[in-house]
C-alpha cells in the first residue's frame, strides 16, 4: 500500500499493491501494520457499505464531534465518486480548508479521512458502492453534519446533486464552535 499525503493535514490517498494472475486481482483493503508504519493508529470498529443506485447521489457531509475520535477509510467498490473532505480541527494548519478527490473501482484507491474532518461524496455513476472502515462506533449524540452547499466553504461539485436525504439537505450553516 502506498500512502500519498493530500492538501489537508493527515488526509491520505491510498493506492494498493495489486497482485494479478489468471484468476483476477488481489489487494489488501486494510493492514494494521502498514497503517502504523505510516503513523496511523487505526482500529477497525465498524465496517459500512453504502449502495447508491443513481448517479449524482450525494451523501454528507458527516462527522462525529468530540469526544468521538472517528476517522475513516473509504473505498469505492463499484462505480466512481467525487469525494470532498473539510478540516474542522481548530488546531490544524488546514482548519476550514477542503479538498476534493475522485476515486473509482478501476483504480482501486482508498481515502483515509482523519478524525475531526467531515466527509461527503457525490456518485458519478449509477450503482456506485462505497465501503467504509470506521475506527469509532456510531454515536447519535456526537453525530454532526454540514450542508453540501454551505456558504462558509464554497464547495465546488462537478454536478448538482439529484438525490440527497432531507437530513443532509437541512443541516444548518456551519458555525465555529
Amino acid at each position: 500500500m502506498n500512502f500519498i499525503p493530500q492538501k489537508i493535514s493527515d488526509l491520505l490517498l491510498i493506492t494498493p499493491d495489486l497482485h494479478a494472475d489468471e484468476r483476477g486481482v488481489f489487494r489488501r483493503s486494510f493492514c494494521k501494520d502498514e497503517f502504523e508504519n505510516n503513523g496511523i493508529n487505526f482500529n477497525v470498529m465498524q465496517g459500512n457499505i453504502s449502495e447508491n443506485f443513481s448517479k449524482h447521489t450525494l451523501r454528507g457531509f458527516h462527522y462525529q464531534a468530540f469526544p468521538s475520535n472517528e476517522s475513516k477509510i473509504i473505498s469505492c467498490i463499484t462505480g466512481s465518486l467525487h469525494n470532498i473532505v473539510v478540516d474542522l480541527r481548530k488546531e490544524s494548519v488546514t482548519y476550514k480548508k477542503w479538498t476534493a478527490l475522485e476515486i473509482n473501482s478501476i483504480e482501486r484507491q482508498s481515502i483515509y479521512v482523519p478524525a475531526g474532518c467531515a466527509n461527503a461524496f457525490l456518485t458519478l455513476e449509477n450503482k456506485t458502492i462505497v465501503h467504509y472502515y470506521m475506527n469509532d462506533s456510531y454515536n447519535p449524540n456526537t453525530y454532526k453534519g454540514i450542508r453540501y452547499n454551505d456558504p462558509v466553504f464554497s464547495f465546488k461539485w462537478p454536478h448538482e446533486p439529484k438525490i440527497i436525504s432531507e437530513r443532509d439537505l437541512n443541516f444548518s450553516d456551519y458555525i465555529d464552535g
